[in-house]
């Protein structure tokens, strides 16, 4: 190990996002980067310690606060733990403001396709036995991207350095409709998948934990498609990951891993 080589720490490096950047690190062992992966514990350090440690460079995933787009009082979607409209995005959004001053690159990311196989995004039967794929978001583009190429992108802002510091990156790998990805699942699965067209509101009274969270999600990448796609550009995304892969291509290594039922 050479005294160049630079360190890259990672926060919850065995998740998805974290492992694929760990990865992507490992496979590149002439890249002039080593990692130490972090993993959570409930007496670590606050993140702004990052300051005093002398950090050069951080990349801190996160996504849009939607309520500057729909504050609480906007009726067009329910309000939710009191604080939120999308819950997971917006607090990622509101904590983007602890990382000005550090030497930040604020990361977008998109609808995670493994999402299919780990969080009951798969294919389901309807009531007539055909697969169904749930995307309330009518005819609107959903940006979506294989969680280890979110690893794979952050790598590349790492190489880039200080060209993107201070800077917004958007990444995605495709942006496609339900009606598309319901035909690239069938050509995969080798069975017919439908695109269930139901309604935001209809997606958050299913039920299940995190329903209203993820109902309220569709909602707004589909009301403000065009801002919402507009920074997360699949060639730029490409320059920075150039293994990146399509819907189809993750598709082609992980149809076989997607539960389905009937």
């Amino acid at each position: 190990m050479s005294q160049s080589t630079k360190t890259i720490a990672i926060v919850g490096a065995t998740g998805a996002q974290g492992g694929g950047l760990a990865r992507a690190i490992l496979e590149d062992p002439s890249g002039g980067f080593r990692v130490r992966a972090i993993t959570r514990h409930v007496d670590s350090e606050k993140a702004q310690a990052a300051k005093a440690a002398g950090i050069k460079h951080v990349v801190w995933s996160t996504l849009e606060d939607t309520r500057k787009k729909v504050p609480l009082s906007d009726g067009r979607m329910p309000t939710l733990m009191d604080h939120y409209k999308v819950p997971h995005f917006d607090a990622k959004g509101e904590a983007d403001a602890l990382f000005e001053g550090l030497p930040t690159t604020w990361l977008l990311t998109s609808f995670y396709w493994d999402n299919l196989i780990y969080f009951g995004m798969n294919p389901k039967p309807g009531p007539d036995g055909t697969l169904q794929f749930v995307l309330p978001m009518d005819d609107a583009k959903l940006p979506g991207i294989a969680a280890e190429d979110i690893g794979r992108s952050a790598y590349g802002i790492f190489k880039g350095g200080d060209a993107y510091i201070g800077k917004r990156v958007g990444i995605a790998g495709e942006h496609l409709s339900g009606k598309e990805m319901a035909r690239a699942l069938s050509d995969a699965l080798g069975r017919d998948v439908q695109h269930a067209a139901v309604s935001p509101a209809t997606f958050r009274d299913f039920g299940f934990p995190g329903a209203d969270d993820l109902g309220n999600m569709f909602q707004y990448k589909r009301d403000f498609e065009a801002d919402f796609r507009a920074p997360r550009d699949v060639d730029a995304t490409r320059k920075l990951n150039p293994q990146l892969q399509s819907f189809r291509d993750w598709l082609a290594k992980n149809a076989a891993r997607i539960p389905l039922e009937g």
